[in-house]
């Protein structure tokens, strides 16, 4: 990544918007920015522990953030407090827009889990997406939505996402 050591250690405020209203907000360190894929690491922003029943975010954990400007995605690899691999946690979103030291994301409902082994790879929120209606209302954001969870489905079916994160 070409981020220099100065930008190393600066702060974005990550804000993730789900049907045009914040939905979260927190800072991340920046540990790169190449022009099309930004880097950031942060703590557990949540409030509490979010118990998925196949994985718990929860105090402790660490998140590091890929967000790209040209996919329709965002894959964020989960530790644990002692450096531990969960997983991969991936938001369907539409392409990520730095502005300043903001970073704005929006969430399309679709998301998928791969856990640290590869052998529990699972789609979630079909039905959010659904009844969010974008199909109706932006057939073409839709489209790209099931194309990118697909894609990153496939990817973590065929090998992992290293690959795609390297």
């Amino acid at each position: 990544m070409s981020a220099n050591s100065a930008d190393q250690a600066r702060l974005l405020n990550i804000v993730l918007v789900k049907a045009g209203r914040t939905k979260i907000s927190y800072k991340a360190e920046l540990l790169g920015d190449d022009g099309t894929r930004i880097a950031v690491r942060a703590p557990w922003a949540g409030d509490g522990v979010r118990d998925f029943g196949f994985v718990r975010f929860e105090r402790g954990d660490v998140f590091t953030e890929y967000y790209w400007r040209n996919r329709w995605y965002a894959v964020k690899e989960v530790r644990d407090a002692e450096g531990g691999l969960k997983g991969w946690y991936c938001d369907i979103t539409r392409p990520a827009a730095l502005s300043g030291a903001e970073l704005v994301v929006e969430d399309l409902d679709l998301d998928l889990w791969v856990c640290a082994d590869g052998k529990d790879v699972r789609r979630l929120d079909e039905d959010e997406f659904e009844d969010s209606g974008l199909s109706e209302t932006d057939p073409q954001a839709a489209a790209a939505a099931v194309a990118a969870l697909d894609e990153l489905e496939a990817l973590a079916r065929e090998g992992g996402l290293d690959a795609l994160l390297a």
